[in-house]
C-alpha cells in the first residue's frame, strides 16, 4: 500500500515531536505536599538531589533562578551534588551561591563516596556554611514551626545502620522530623525510625519514563521498573518524596521523558 506524501510528513512530524520530547532535558519544577497535624503553618523545602557536577548555564543561573522562584524555607541536597569523574567547580559555584541565601543541608550520595575524598567534600561544604548531615540531627524554626532534620551518608559508607540509630534516636515522636538520605531503596531501614518525612534521591527518575504507563525503566540499587524512581509515596506513619535529579550530561545513558528538576516539598496543616 503506497503512503502519500502527506501521510509521511505528519509521521515525520510526529516522529519529530516525540523525539523533541522524550529528549527534553530542560529544568523544571515539581511540587508535593505533606499534610500533617504537627505543624500549624507552612514549611516549604527545596530538593536538590544528583547534580553531579552538570551546569545550568553561566554560574549556574537556571539553577539557581528555579530554587529562587520556589521561595524555599530551606534547602535539603540529597547526595551526589559532587561527581567523582567530572570537574567539581560547577556544583560548588551553585553551593556557594545557595548557601549565601538559603539554610542548607547536606547528605554524602554514592559519587562523593567514589571520590575518595569525603572528609574533603564534607569539610568544603561546612566552611560555605552548609549544615552537613551524618548520622545526627539539627532543630530548626521556620514559620514558627519547629522541625527537626536528620540525615546519614549514603550506605558506600559503611556506616549507614548505625547512622540510622543515631539519627532515629534524634526524631522527634511529637514533632516534624524529617530524614534525608540519598538512597530511596533503603525506606525499610528508614520506617524503623520515627520520621514523618524521607527525602531521597539516586533513582534518576529510573532514566527512561513512558508518561502514563512505567515511571521509570531502570534505577541503581533498584534494577529494572523500581518502586520508587521519583515522586510522593505516602505511608502509614511517613511520606517519602524521591527527586529525579539534576544529572544531565554526567549521565551514559540520555533520559527519555525524564526532565531534570527542581523538588518542592510543601509542608502544611492538616484540616
Amino acid at each position: 500500500m503506497k503512503v502519500s506524501k502527506r501521510t509521511r510528513r505528519v509521521l515525520a512530524a510526529v516522529c519529530a515531536v516525540t523525539a523533541a520530547a522524550a529528549l527534553d532535558v530542560r529544568l523544571r519544577t515539581v511540587t508535593y505536599t505533606v499534610v500533617t497535624d504537627k505543624v500549624t503553618a507552612p514549611v516549604r523545602l527545596a530538593v536538590l538531589a544528583d547534580l553531579h557536577s552538570c551546569a545550568y548555564g553561566p554560574g549556574q543561573r537556571t539553577l539557581l533562578e528555579a530554587v529562587a522562584a520556589a521561595e524555599p524555607d530551606g534547602v535539603l541536597l540529597a547526595g551526589d551534588i559532587v561527581d567523582d569523574a567530572m570537574p567539581e567547580e560547577p556544583a560548588w559555584t551553585a553551593m556557594e551561591a545557595l548557601a549565601a541565601e538559603y539554610p542548607c543541608f547536606y547528605v554524602t550520595g554514592n559519587h562523593e563516596w567514589r571520590t575518595g575524598e569525603v572528609e574533603r567534600i564534607c569539610r568544603r561544604m561546612e566552611a560555605l556554611g552548609v549544615q552537613v548531615l551524618r548520622g545526627g540531627g539539627v532543630p530548626v524554626e521556620w514559620n514558627g514551626q519547629r522541625l527537626r532534620l536528620c540525615g546519614v551518608d549514603d550506605p558506600d559508607s559503611g556506616v549507614l545502620e548505625a547512622e540510622l540509630e543515631r539519627a532515629g534516636m534524634e526524631a522527634w515522636k511529637d514533632g516534624f522530623s524529617v530524614l534525608v538520605a540519598h538512597r530511596p531503596e533503603k525506606l525499610p531501614l528508614y520506617l524503623r525510625s520515627p520520621f514523618d518525612l524521607v527525602v531521597s534521591g539516586h533513582a534518576h527518575g529510573g532514566q527512561w519514563r513512558l508518561p502514563g504507563l512505567v515511571n521509570g525503566v531502570l534505577a541503581p540499587g533498584q534494577g529494572l521498573f523500581p518502586a520508587y524512581a521519583g515522586g510522593c509515596y505516602g505511608f502509614e506513619e511517613a511520606s517519602l518524596v524521591v527527586s529525579r535529579g539534576l544529572a544531565r550530561e554526567s549521565t551514559r545513558i540520555p533520559r527519555l521523558f525524564n526532565r531534570p528538576e527542581v523538588v518542592v516539598v510543601n509542608i502544611v496543616a492538616g484540616t
